[in-house]
């Protein structure tokens, strides 16, 4: 069967965007930011963006660019012979399952409180009545498995049109729609009286505050959240490669696929801090500062049906790219391993994800439940399927990629090196090799290290890692 591909660059950059940009990009990065000195965050978050997710970025898409297959047979095509790299190929489908088994659940709260301030619901609610709304949507299993299939079905709807016509055409122009929506709320912002003073906390540098969170502790930051920001290590960029022409440089692309990605998280911040500081309201993190804090300064701002509706629209644009992505990958992997046609991948993956997504949905009624994570956090059942995808499978997954591309066990340096320079654009440079194989997986398990708070945990990851890796590149006496 003959390989999709892009019908255009604009198709592939947006498509890629969409699937790096996500709801962590809106809450996470603007509540780091100020908690970490604003400017002094960004810039180290900008440095190790440069230094460590452009570069195995580019190494995810070279694998896809060079094999012209998803994840277990891109693997396969350019292992050497008698090795076993391709087993990471199938935790990468793993990985993709595993993240839209809560995906789903919170990207159906986002269409949920686009639904709610669409129709008026807010109107007239009191501040302390707006937290018992995200209280009485968790209670509901009802009303969360609702939005939840409608994202799920509505998902692989889109995908099941193929490439062109279902992801690549929809994708664009939800992308299109969601950086004009975010630059309306910024200006909108922008414009509310006090909001200069949330401008300058969110992006003035400021060392005193810098300081007071510990250096260590925003290099550390700004370090994981370049890293996580693109979602690397589960194949998820990987399958845009293998769709991609090679009329253009990987690091090129890799470039703008990160600018993009940055643009969006800066602007959340133009958003989210000057509204809350032009009604006095504290911007705090996760869940409470999007489904809470916000929802209370929508209530009290002028117009604050519409406003609150169009930014849960761009939050839901924001997850179902995400979604859509993620999707393509887990069809494109079954079309490619088994030879299954995409009508039955979309059937068979769809039932398996409306299925698997359930857990996250009565985890916080009916299943609810509290554990101790590895990090040292309690969470519920979503808690636990985000730590195993974003503190175990992409940090280990994006080591194994940039040891396959950079180490003579693996698809090797010089080969990869061919493929990123392949075509007109930046270009990357053979100087930076001994950086690639010595200094980048270091930083990478130092990531992977820090995401566990106890050293009996982090010392079992790492001889872990180690025989996996060994395992998977020796080779067969045969």
């Amino acid at each position: 069967m003959k390989r999709e591909n892009f019908q255009s660059r604009l198709g592939f950059l947006l498509v890629s965007a969409g699937c790096a940009i996500g709801i962590g990009n809106v809450w996470k990065f603007p509540y780091i930011t100020g908690l970490y000195g604003g400017g002094v965050f960004v810039l180290f978050y900008l440095l190790f963006l440069v230094i460590m997710g452009v570069p195995v970025l580019t190494m995810e898409l070279a694998v896809g660019r060079a094999s012209r297959k998803s994840a277990v047979e891109g693997y396969k095509a350019l292992e050497p012979k008698g090795s076993r790299w391709h087993i990471h190929g199938w935790f990468c489908i793993i990985g993709c399952c595993l993240l839209m088994m809560y995906y789903t659940t919170v990207a159906g709260w986002m269409l949920d409180y686009f639904y709610k301030f669409a129709v008026g619901a807010f109107e007239g609610v009191s501040n302390d009545a707006v937290d018992g709304v995200f209280s009485t949507m968790l209670a509901n299993p009802g009303e969360m498995t609702i939005f939840m299939v409608i994202i799920v079905l509505a998902g692989f709807l889109v995908c099941s049109f193929g490439l062109q016509k279902g992801l690549e055409r929809i994708s664009k122009w939800m992308m299109l729609a969601l950086l004009t929506l975010i630059v309306v709320l910024a200006v909108h912002s922008l414009t509310l009286d006090g909001a200069m003073e949330g401008v300058k906390f969110y992006l003035l540098p400021d060392f005193q505050r810098a300081s007071e969170a510990g250096l260590g502790n925003v290099i550390t930051a700004a370090m994981n959240q370049s890293f996580f920001t693109l979602s690397l290590g589960i194949a998820a960029m990987e399958i845009f490669g293998s769709y991609m022409s090679r009329e253009h440089s990987l690091t090129g692309e890799a470039v703008r696929i990160c600018c993009l990605d940055t643009f969006v998280a800066l602007m959340s911040g133009m958003i989210i801090f000057p509204a809350c500081f032009s009604f006095g309201v504290e911007a705090n993190s996760g869940p409470a500062l999007i489904f809470m804090t916000l929802p209370r300064v929508f209530v009290n701002m002028a117009g604050g049906r519409l406003w609150g509706a169009l930014f849960f629209l761009f939050m839901t644009f924001a997850s179902f790219t995400t979604v859509l992505a993620v999707f393509e990958n887990i069809m494109a992997s079954c079309i490619d391993s088994f030879g299954w046609s995409r009508k039955k991948a979309t059937v068979v993956c769809c039932i398996f994800i409306l299925i698997a997504s359930m857990p996250c949905v009565l985890g916080y009624n009916l299943w609810y439940f509290e554990a101790t994570l590895p990090s040292g956090a309690v969470g519920q059942i979503l808690d636990i399927e985000d730590f195993l995808v974003s503190n175990l499978l992409l940090p280990i997954g994006s080591l194994i990629y940039l040891l396959f591309c950079v180490s003579k066990w693996g698809w090797g340096f010089d080969k990869y090196l061919a493929e990123a320079n392949t075509g007109t654009g930046l270009r990357m440079a053979r100087v930076f090799k001994p950086y690639f194989q010595f200094i980048l997986p270091i930083i990478i398990l130092a990531i992977l290290i820090l995401g566990l708070s106890n050293w009996l945990w982090r010392i079992l990851i790492c001889v872990l890692v180690a025989l996996f890796v060994f395992f998977m590149a020796r080779r067969s006496k045969n």
